[in-house]
């Protein structure tokens, strides 16, 4: 299983300089409002854009700008330094940037580099470098003969990478307003996978309910235990196109998107995406607060699929829920705090923690303010 093993960040917003080492599987942040849960998702984002698309000067420029993305703009902090190692069965990669502010308002590589170890290597490969002066990431290039016969660089590392890193756009089903792409049609084939915003999942589930029955039911199983009146999707093809309607169990009503619950929805979608076959997920899952909205038995059913699924995929919550946090082990608990406008991150020794844990849950030690991450 591939999965993100290490990460450094320096200067990102509020990460004025953070770790995560030995990213467990499964993983949760905790911690107050503003202290930096969503910098972190947001970095993921950044780098999804940057490999997906060659798009960081989009992401820069919808999100206020080079000066915004910089710990404490860049009259204080003129870099971005981040270092990614990314597991898999077969070798380790590592990705090395380094990105400096320019005028006007942009970011820009003062440094790109990656290498590829294989797991029987006992030293870590050279690394390849990318050289600098670019405003995109150079890794796309790198991924072509053509691009590693220039740079002098290795295509394989640099496709493996790009692989991952691309998929990391965080799950967030939190639009459910009117002109939410939730309640919209949706091109019945654009059903490979679950996009992040969630707009196709009918689109999903008619695939799913065509070619795997046995995984569309147990769906609709999770639903109809915290939604007892669901009675299954209703979901019909129309002109090349397909919406998300469900069947009411006590009558022969048809329940549409206007008369359906914000909850529901983003249940719906939640469901959906942690019950999916390997094939139509990506490497690494993130989740961030996907408890908004939702019954505490939903939340507690979240928990245990995202435990399960965790033995297949790596899965990233950044969450505010007790209950979402005990479905977690103390050791993949990372807790996030603000201290003087910078972000720490703390892990916990389960050692020093088994005494109070044959007592109460995490989530009340974390309730209890004894985890910190609280106001």
């Amino acid at each position: 299983m591939t999965r993100i093993k290490d990460l450094r960040i320096k200067g990102f917003r509020s990460l004025a300089d953070v770790a995560m080492g030995d990213l467990p599987r499964a993983a949760v942040m905790i911690g107050p409002n503003g202290s930096g849960k969503s910098n972190v998702i947001n970095f993921f984002t950044m780098l999804s854009w940057m490999t997906k698309a060659s798009k960081l000067g989009d992401f820069v420029q919808l999100n206020g700008g080079a000066n915004d993305q910089l710990f404490g703009g860049s009259k204080e902090t003129k870099r971005i330094e981040a270092r990614i190692t990314m597991q898999a069965d077969n070798g380790v990669s590592d990705y090395d940037f380094e990105l400096v502010y320019g005028h006007p308002d942009r970011l820009m590589f003062a440094n790109e580099r990656y290498r590829w170890t294989p797991t029987d290597s006992k030293n870590a490969r050279p690394w390849q470098h990318l050289r600098n002066g670019h405003s995109e990431t150079r890794l796309r290039e790198a991924c072509t003969p053509e691009g590693a016969a220039r740079f002098g660089v290795n295509v394989r590392g640099a496709k493996v990478i790009v692989h991952l890193l691309s998929c990391l756009a965080p799950y967030q089903f939190h639009d459910t307003s009117h002109d939410s792409p939730l309640k919209k049609s949706w091109d019945i084939l654009d059903d490979s996978q679950l996009h992040s915003h969630g707009g196709n999942l009918a689109a999903v589930l008619y695939r799913l309910e065509q070619d795997e029955p046995e995984r569309y039911r147990t769906i609709c199983e999770h639903v109809k235990r915290v939604l007892p009146v669901f009675g299954g999707f209703a979901l019909e093809e129309r002109h090349g196109k397909v919406i998300l309607r469900w069947k009411h169990s006590e009558h022969e009503q048809i329940i549409g998107a206007h008369l359906t619950s914000d909850g529901s929805f983003r249940f719906f979608a939640l469901v959906t995406l942690l019950s999916l076959p390997p094939k139509m997920l990506p490497p690494v899952l993130l989740l961030d607060e996907p408890e908004l909205g939702l019954h505490p038995m939903a939340i507690e059913l979240i928990g245990g699929l995202i435990r399960s699924l965790s033995a297949e995929r790596q899965v990233l919550v950044a969450t505010q829920s007790p209950l979402l946090v005990n479905a977690f082990e103390l050791d993949e608990v990372f807790v996030l705090n603000l201290h003087q406008g910078k972000t720490t991150i703390k892990r916990h020794a389960l050692a020093e923690w088994r005494n109070w844990l044959d007592e109460y849950s995490l989530g009340q030690l974390w309730q209890k303010n004894l985890l910190g991450g609280r106001p």
